[in-house]
């Protein structure tokens, strides 16, 4: 239990978790059967536990040095070695898990998985750190249209919206670390644009996934939009100009990732209760 709890703490298990209810809402919204739906879930949760336990092992010098007791891994409560043979295995689990829902299933979460690790090493400390987000997200609605007995791409429109929602997830996510990443090296995108210019760019990414989650499942038809649809609308902007006020005044990055967080489980809501928008 001593290394579970361990590799758990090093999964980054918030964002672990909403990437996992958001490939699981992607998958009502794509009209799959339950038990794709949790399959598709159970994939995605093991391929984002091997993306965390292995970018806390490739950090954990780093995240020593400045004293970062927070980290499992850090702290020494489990040995890198345990950790890597952890990050592994749950790859191995991941794809296993995607192989039954077709072989498209099995390349896009490889992609989501491999976009991942390459960002922990080597684009992290690059100005393409944004790029695997771009790619991952982006891939996250396919993954659910693909585990459909009759497999396709997604729209489009829930492409963009999955980027640029990844985007925004990256510019935040470093936020609360900018100060102990300066010092060990790490020069990612947000941290050559900084906190203020990163936050705005992640609220009208917010924004701009709103507007095609919103416009794309009808066809751009404004009038054929539903009023719950124009309600988590307006819920996903209001969090948006709510991140600019809070980054403003100096909030905590932590509380501006989480807001970001809350916009992509308010989208796949919005998906879900739109009638399958996902749905071939």
């Amino acid at each position: 239990m001593r290394i579970i709890r361990a590799l758990w703490g090093s999964s980054h298990p918030g964002p672990t978790l909403v990437v996992t209810a958001l490939s699981a809402g992607l998958g009502i919204a794509a009209g799959l059967e339950g038990w794709r739906i949790a399959l598709l879930a159970a994939a995605v949760f093991f391929g984002q536990l091997s993306i965390g336990i292995s970018n806390d092992a490739i950090d954990a010098d780093r995240d020593r040095a400045v004293g970062r007791t927070d980290k499992p891994l850090a702290r020494g409560d489990v040995s890198l070695r345990t950790a890597w043979i952890g990050a592994i295995a749950c790859v191995a689990v991941a794809l296993a898990l995607s192989a039954p829902l077709g072989w498209g299933v099995l390349a896009g979460n490889g992609v989501i998985i491999l976009s991942g690790w390459v960002y922990n090493r080597p684009l992290k400390s690059t100005p393409l750190s944004i790029v695997p987000f771009l790619i991952a997200f982006g891939s996250l609605p396919s993954l659910a249209t693909l585990a459909a007995p009759t497999p396709s791409l997604a729209p489009a429109w829930a492409t963009v919206a999955g980027a640029v929602l990844g985007a925004s997830v990256h510019l935040t996510n470093v936020l609360p670390d900018l100060d102990a990443d300066r010092e060990t090296g790490v020069r990612g995108l947000p941290h050559r644009l900084g906190a203020r210019v990163s936050t705005v760019l992640a609220a009208a990414g917010i924004v701009g996934g709103a507007l095609a989650v919103l416009l794309g499942p009808v066809g751009g038809d404004v009038s054929r939009v539903a009023v719950v649809s124009w309600v988590l609308f307006a819920a996903v902007c209001a969090v948006a100009v709510f991140t600019v006020v809070l980054a403003a005044g100096r909030a905590p990055g932590r509380t501006l990732f989480r807001l970001v967080m809350l916009s992509a489980l308010l989208l796949a809501a919005q998906l879900i209760l739109s009638g399958g928008a996902l749905r071939a």
